[in-house]
């Protein structure tokens, strides 16, 4: 009796102690074998047994329950164990699916597997201690087993219910070690520290998971468990097929799919976080693998500089004689990712999260401190790749220089030589082409052969698809009409065009590998946004010049001619006195673009420009420093007002009347009609005040813009003109509420 006993302790039944389900299985009513695993205990007594008292009876049947939960456990660790699935690996993940759900492997599972089958060894043990005592003692008795086995009636039933959860829900993954984590709260320490054995198992797979991410770049995850994921997963599971993946990802170059992974190739699936692990962690580790991956696939293109340059300067050793010239053959090129992560580098990563996994226990703080330490370490290395061995500080000179019109004297004179191109509207086929020649003029002009970022930027002309006219065309043959009530004079021409054509002129700058990582597409669109905002005001700004030169020069021809003239020297004098009211309104709007100009280009884009060197010479994060350029380049636009879709539309508004102007005035015949240039002189104003009091108004008073935003008002209003005519036109003062009579009600 004691050895049927014994022998269903291990999940073997027999005559006297019978399993209920094989029982129901040989009579024809039980369900397939395959099914999931129940929670009703099956091992009893057999009924027919009448030898046996009922508090014997009770306490055998008591006994017999950890022999079930020994064989379910065993069944789930044999099953989790088996490495069947690895024949079948090259199995698609659609096709497995197909074959159903308990088939799915799982590595965290199996690891699990594993410490379950260490506490089921302890527990076999245990039996085999029990029946040795047994066969020692004269007179055995029931008493011993309960004694021998007692302990683990406080860890066999959580672990089977613990089974039972993970089968039934199919729980793998980060999804489990969050179960696991979970049941470590207890009060029970010999079960904690049952379940604690069980997480370190699985957090042995995690880490095996990190090591290849975070020291190799490699994401060694077959079958979906770990929370860092590939982005054509995501792609699979919204529908699209493995082919059409495979397609495209030939089709890219290989800077392209090292871009693609650096912003788009991998995410954090957070079904497979666990808990405990923060997401501000999480992040650290997606970049530092990234960051690995990037340090260790140099481009073909980088290498072969990197090459060259090394070679370069074996050469140079080798003439002044300090070293022998070097004859044997350059290393391979492979040798280029290792200098970029010495191995050196690699070890102590590996070393980090070796020392994590020979822990007994997961100590939060100690996981978070190391992973700040590996992504430390990659954010170092990678910012040492970009910032010093791709030049990223003379990237971003060349951006300042050519998109933030720090080069001031090679926009001036491309403007100059492109003049009267841009007088007409631009040929949506050609504008490009046309603006090519002034633009390489330019660039002879003025830019030197030592400035090799030139090469990298180029001018484009988008086409909008959008017929676009010209001001300067369209102001003389504008009808103008009048509102008998307002008398107010508008124009078809500025009611039709928004901005003018030329406005649409973009740069584009080439950017190399490892840069791309740094000057992203959204980075260069903001570029390029700022620069056709500046080159709109450089324009504006030189049109009120050259306008005021060309009708000096034509009225001291004037004066040169008829001077001797008594009749035609009168109608030279009254033509300028007519005309001096439209000098006095030029005047204002080149104060107003000229202050505009020097605000942005010295308080705004110099101001900030010190501040991102001063962090590029503090910081050697890679990380960082993106943060502060993303910093830099939201400070331009807001404190360029780009942000504020009222004061860049009035100030788009302004320049176009600046330049509608000019031309009016250049176009004008000494018996025209000037309604039209009394229109823009009112319109000006308007907009002129209403520009100066949204800039004074308390919403941005408040805000970053505030310090140089001051003195760009001080400037303005130097003399109170502008608040004096703000008032006067715009009726800023307004009477007040009685808000006595309210208070007396």
């Amino acid at each position: 009796m004691l050895h049927e006993l014994l022998l269903a302790l291990l999940g073997y039944t027999g005559d006297l102690i019978i399993d209920e389900r094989e029982h129901e299985t040989s009579i024809g009513i039980r369900l397939s074998p395959d099914s999931p695993i129940s929670e009703e205990r099956t091992f009893k007594l057999a009924p027919d047994i009448s030898f046996i008292e009922p508090s014997e009876r009770e306490l055998i049947e008591k006994l017999i329950t950890l022999g079930f939960y020994y064989r379910e456990l065993d069944r789930f660790a044999t099953k989790s164990r088996n490495l069947s699935w690895i024949r079948s690996a090259n199995v698609s993940p659609l096709e497995r699916a197909a074959k159903g759900k308990a088939e799915n492997p799982s590595v965290y599972r199996r690891a699990i597997a594993n410490g379950i089958v260490e506490i089921l060894s302890v527990y076999r043990s245990a039996v085999l201690h029990i029946e040795q005592r047994l066969l020692s003692d004269s007179m055995p008795i029931l008493a011993t087993v309960t004694q021998g086995l007692n302990k683990f009636f406080v860890l066999l039933p959580p672990l089977y219910e613990l089974v039972l959860e993970i089968e039934r829900d199919d729980i793998c993954g980060g999804q489990l070690l969050n179960l696991l984590h979970k049941r470590c709260h207890c009060g029970v320490p010999e079960l904690q520290a049952c379940i604690q054995r069980l997480l370190w198992h699985g957090h042995q797979i995690m880490y095996n998971q990190l090591a290849s991410w975070m020291v190799y770049g490699i994401l060694q995850d077959q079958y979906g468990e770990f929370f860092i994921r590939r982005q054509e997963d995501r792609d699979v599971e919204h529908g699209s097929s493995h082919s059409d993946i495979s397609e495209k990802l030939v089709r890219m170059s290989t800077d392209d799919i090292s871009l693609t992974d650096w912003h788009l190739g991998f995410h954090i699936f957070l079904d497979m976080l666990p808990e405990h692990i923060h997401m501000r962690v999480a992040e650290s580790i997606l970049f530092a693998g990234k960051a690995v991956r990037v340090l260790r696939n140099p481009s073909a293109a980088f290498r072969f500089q990197d090459q060259q340059i090394t070679r370069g300067s074996l050469k140079v050793q080798g003439f002044t004689g300090r070293f022998p010239f070097q004859k044997e053959p350059f290393p391979d090129v492979k040798l280029v990712g290792e200098e970029l992560l010495p191995q050196s580098e690699a070890d102590k990563i590996e070393a980090m999260l070796q020392d994590l996994k020979e822990s007994s226990e997961f100590h939060k703080r100690s996981f978070e401190c190391a992973v700040d330490s590996i992504r430390a370490i990659a954010a170092s290395h990678l910012w040492q790749l970009v910032v010093v061995r791709a030049d990223l500080n003379g990237h971003l000179k060349a951006l300042k220089d050519y998109f933030l019109l720090a080069k001031g004297d090679f926009f001036q004179y491309f403007l100059e030589e492109s003049r009267q191109l841009m007088r007409l509207p631009p040929r949506q086929s050609t504008a490009e082409a046309d603006l090519m020649v002034p633009f390489q003029l330019a660039a002879i002009k003025t830019i030197g052969e030592e400035d090799k970022y030139f090469s990298r930027v180029s001018l484009r002309m988008p086409s909008c698809g959008i017929t676009v006219k010209s001001s300067q065309v369209d102001v003389p043959k504008a009808k103008a009409y009048t509102d008998g009530n307002s008398g107010a004079t508008l124009s078809t021409t500025a009611s039709e065009i928004s901005l003018d054509g030329w406005d649409g002129i973009a740069l584009e700058y080439s950017v190399d590998w490892p840069l791309h990582l740094f000057f992203t597409q959204e980075v260069l669109s903001k570029y390029c946004r700022i620069f056709q905002y500046l080159l709109r005001l450089k324009r504006t700004q030189m049109e009120l010049e050259k306008s005021w030169a060309s009708v000096m020069h034509q009225d001291h021809s004037d004066f040169a001619q008829h001077r001797n003239d008594r009749l035609n020297y009168s109608i030279t004098q009254q033509r300028r006195q007519r005309f001096r009211p439209m000098w006095r309104v030029r005047e204002h709007m080149a104060f107003l673009i000229r202050n505009l100009q020097f605000y942005i280009q010295v308080d705004v884009i110099e101001s900030q420009w010190n501040v991102l060197q001063a962090h590029i010479q503090d910081s050697h994060d890679f990380t960082e420093l993106v943060g502060f350029h993303q910093e830099y380049l939201s400070a331009l636009i807001s404190q360029s007002f780009l942000d504020i879709g009222s004061v860049s539309r009035i100030l788009d508004s302004i320049m176009k009347l600046c330049l509608q102007f000019c031309w009016n005035i250049e176009n004008q015949e000494s018996s025209a009609n000037t309604s039209e240039l009394e229109h823009i002189t009112e319109e000006f104003n308007k907009k002129s005040n209403s520009l100066y009091t949204i800039l004074r108004s308390s919403r941005l008073a408040g805000s970053q813009r505030a310090p140089f935003l001051r003195r760009f008002l001080l400037r303005l209003n130097f003399n109170s003109f502008f608040e004096a005519t703000a008032r006067g036109v715009l009726n800023v003062v307004r009477p007040r509420p009685a808000v006595t009579v309210l208070n007396q009600q």
